[in-house]
């Protein structure tokens, strides 16, 4: 079949286009002059005209685009009816979280009531309520405590001469702690927000960010068992915390208070048994029932007028004082201590509000600034720290309210924010007789949702076993190593996940599929042809420094060409070959020697005194023509093999095929299995034996061996860069390949991987653009013309 038919079966009627060829025919132009320079950027960076500081001021200021377009009569209703529900859930919810907080109960409130308002102005998503949330006042609580722990604050009691916790002096300084680190979190939002670092949350992925609130709501029931048996455990920081404390919470069981375990029960049974039937009859009603608040009421009034914390020292709120606390600012002092707190409150916090708004956007069919969001979220927490509010984000449930009863805009957290307001200025001495073993409840009972996501890991296992490990060290990592260590570690290892995937990628040869210019992997694909000749090699990643090495590895195995044994051979070859002839010269003289000697003798034997001597004829010629024989066969071409060491000093040496072989002859076949029976056993006999047998193994004595690969096309269209490493290892590629005849191209190379290696300085005189192809069908088609099928060297076996 001649290159002109197997041609023909690839052929389209276009220009076979490469690199050089396809700049020539667009006439595109250098990339430094298109690209403006550092000054004019900067210049039309400062330029602002009336449109564009419009929309800087509308990005800037949301509610400058919504609020005029407000309908009162479409939206006014729905919200207002919103707000109220989310209100009313904010309550108890606000109270219940401050103790995980280790906060008194009204600092909740007042987190629920200025970050929301805030966010009015600034946040860009509808539907989300803004407030608290379990797994953010976890790890506010875990700073507090580690900050402010109980032991920093015993005073003497002159009664009995024992050591007291002085309460007030001890929240004080939590309430200082909570707001600073808000504060800080809050200005490090605000600045990645600035600087356009909303993509930071895309790191954390699903499986992480629900695996650590799984964790997290781990951390919250042990932190709510000290109110729900009415012991008096110590608290722990730091690494194994979550252990430590639920062995001493044990220990303390027969120390039980058993009303105030009593009143944990009913309260418990109640808000199960509430929510189910809430939960039963939602489709039916307009509102959902607000069963917290209820049985906050109940309870409240029970413990009113039982007198339940007098009569049996059950633990009450205490005194919720009435109004607003003026703005105060942060102890700055305390910044160095909470920076890394802050820092992982700033990315938990915004995960969860960018997922929740997106969500709901989705679904509505608007758009979510992730950057403003970041911005809004950062300014909610500054300005609420200023007003001793801890960190805010989203809360699911209350979300799910806000949107399900019909809430439109942020008008409805607006709402909500006044429930609150009402609350704090008139209702809040209402509430100091609540028992604390209730917000417990509250909180114990509303973390179902986060127990239900256990079932992550049987989801996991089916679809994907790399997210399930994910998941894992995700959980295991928060319970051990406390919220913060365990953020850090899970975002580490999901990221090396990430390496560890693209340094060992899927390798694959493509082949064609008759009829198209599609190449798909011929593993995968029966319908794909190889092209003769032509190996495509493909892999699944980029390539760059972790895993440069294993992609010429790869393509070595692939293509079956173990081009470093086959450098070294060709080298020591060469040497040899030199040394042959230097050999032949010296037997050269020394044979001309021997005939001038003969010459001589010959004379001399004609000239002496005649006498007979019988020599035998033709000795010398015989001598000659054996070496002549030796040397011929020694020229024959010889394939790629290596001798394997005998076991014995005397024993016959065994030779062993090397392409594709590998180096420790553990997995190379003899040479005796290759071929259809056809053995080569060669022996050892003198100084020079290795280099005389591995002359003589020629192709006639392996049989049957065809050299059938003329040209390599590395198919890099899944490359979206490539760095510095990958650059000298595609240089080594297109040089080793070359000293044994075979042609390098690359193909589908996107723009900025062909700048890429222009600066990388990856063009010379031996490797011009004319080696890169648009795709690879067009680099096939200038293979197959430019070496066609004859071009390539094969063996025809002798015929004896």
């Amino acid at each position: 079949m001649d290159s002109a038919h197997r041609l023909g079966k690839y052929r389209v009627e276009r220009e076979v286009l490469d690199e050089q060829r396809l700049e020539e025919v667009t006439l595109r132009k250098a990339h430094s002059d298109t690209r403006p320079s550092l000054i004019e950027q900067l210049k039309n960076s400062l330029r602002c005209t009336v449109p564009q500081l419009k929309r800087r001021v509308l990005s800037i200021l949301p509610i400058l685009y919504w609020l005029p377009k407000y309908s009162v009569w479409d939206y006014g209703m729905p919200d207002l009816i919103s707000g109220i529900s989310v209100g009313i859930i904010h309550l108890p919810q606000g109270m219940a979280y401050a103790l995980l907080a280790s906060l008194p109960p009204v600092f909740g409130l007042y987190t629920s009531l200025y970050p929301a308002l805030i966010y009015f102005f600034f946040g860009t998503s509808r539907h989300i309520s803004i407030g608290t949330f379990t797994v953010l006042s976890i790890m506010v609580g875990s700073v507090t405590e580690r900050l402010a722990p109980d032991l920093y604050f015993l005073k003497v009691n002159e009664t009995n001469i024992t050591a007291e916790v002085d309460t007030v002096a001890r929240d004080s300084y939590r309430v200082q702690v909570a707001a600073a680190t808000t504060v800080l979190g809050g200005l490090i939002q605000v600045v990645l927000g600035l600087v356009k670092f909303g993509f930071v949350g895309t790191y954390l992925s699903e499986p992480l960010v629900r695996a650590y609130t799984t964790a997290a709501a781990a951390h919250a029931v042990v932190a709510q068992l000290k109110y729900i048996f009415g012991v008096s455990p110590t608290r722990f920081s730091g690494p194994l915390s979550l252990v430590y404390t639920l062995r001493d919470v044990c220990s303390l069981l027969p120390q039980t208070h058993l009303p105030t375990l009593l009143v944990s029960a009913v309260s418990m049974v109640f808000l199960v048994a509430a929510k189910e039937l809430n939960s039963f009859l939602s489709p039916k009603l307009p509102v959902p029932i607000p069963v917290e608040l209820i049985t906050i009421v109940a309870v409240t009034l029970i413990s009113n007028y039982a007198h339940l914390n007098s009569n049996y020292t059950i633990s009450v709120v205490g005194e919720i004082p009435c109004g607003l606390s003026p703005p105060e600012v942060p102890d700055v002092t305390i910044f160095g201590e909470v920076i890394g707190d802050a820092f992982a409150l700033a990315i938990v916090g915004y995960a969860i509000s960018i997922s929740l708004g997106k969500t709901f956007a989705l679904k509505h069919g608007y758009k979510v600034d992730s950057n403003q969001e970041l911005v809004a979220l950062g300014l909610s927490n500054v300005v609420g720290g200023f007003f001793q509010c801890y960190s805010v984000c989203p809360s699911m449930s209350r979300s799910l309210v806000q949107e399900t009863t019909g809430g439109k805009t942020q008008m409805a957290g607006v709402a909500s924010a006044l429930i609150v307001f009402v609350t704090i200025l008139k209702l809040g001495p209402l509430f100091q007789e609540l028992p604390k073993a209730v917000l417990a409840v509250i909180v114990f009972v509303n973390l179902k949702g986060m127990f239900k996501q256990y079932t992550d890991v049987v989801t996991l296992w089916r679809r994907n076993k790399i997210d399930l490990v994910v998941w894992l060290v995700t959980w295991v990592s928060t319970l051990l190593l406390n919220l913060d260590l365990g953020l850090a570690a899970s975002i580490t290892f999901a990221l090396l996940t990430v390496i560890f995937r693209t340094q060992m990628p899927t390798y694959s040869v493509l082949g064609n599929v008759p009829g198209t210019e599609l190449y798909l992997d011929i593993e995968t694909h029966r319908e794909a042809r190889e092209i003769p000749g032509v190996t495509i090699f493909r892999s699944s990643a980029t390539v760059y420094f972790a895993n440069a090495e294993l992609y010429l590895e790869a393509l070595k195995e692939k293509s079956g060409l173990d081009i470093s044994k086959m450098i070294i051979y060709k080298r020591r070859q060469e040497a040899k070959q030199k040394r042959r002839e230097r050999r032949a010269k010296r037997r050269a003289k020394r044979q001309a020697k021997r005939e001038k000697r003969a010459q001589r003798s010959t004379k001399q034997l004609s000239a002496a005194p005649a006498f007979s001597m019988e020599e035998e004829p033709g000795w010398m010629d015989t001598c000659i023509d054996d070496e002549e024989q030796v040397w011929t066969e020694r020229e024959n071409g010889t394939v790629f093999v290596i001798p394997t060491s005998p076991s014995a000093a005397d024993g016959p040496c065994r030779w062993e095929y090397l392409k594709g072989g590998d180096p420790d002859c553990s997995s190379l076949g003899w040479l005796s299995e290759l071929q259809d029976g056809d053995t080569t056993t060669l022996g050892s006999s003198s100084e020079d034996t290795l280099s005389r047998d591995l002359e003589r193994v020629s192709l006639g004595s392996l049989g049957k061996w065809t050299w059938d690969i003329h040209s390599i096309i590395l198919d890099l269209s899944t490359a979206n860069f490539i760095d510095t490493v990958a650059i000298k290892t595609m240089k080594n590629i297109f040089h080793d390949f070359s000293e044994i005849d075979v042609d390098i191209y690359m193909a589908g190379c996107q723009a900025s991987v062909v700048e890429q290696l222009e600066l990388g300085d990856f063009f010379s005189e031996s490797i011009t653009k004319r080696r890169l192809f648009t795709t690879v069908h067009d680099a096939v088609l200038y293979c197959l013309n430019h070496r066609g099928a004859t071009s390539f060297p094969k063996y025809e076996p002798k015929v004896h």
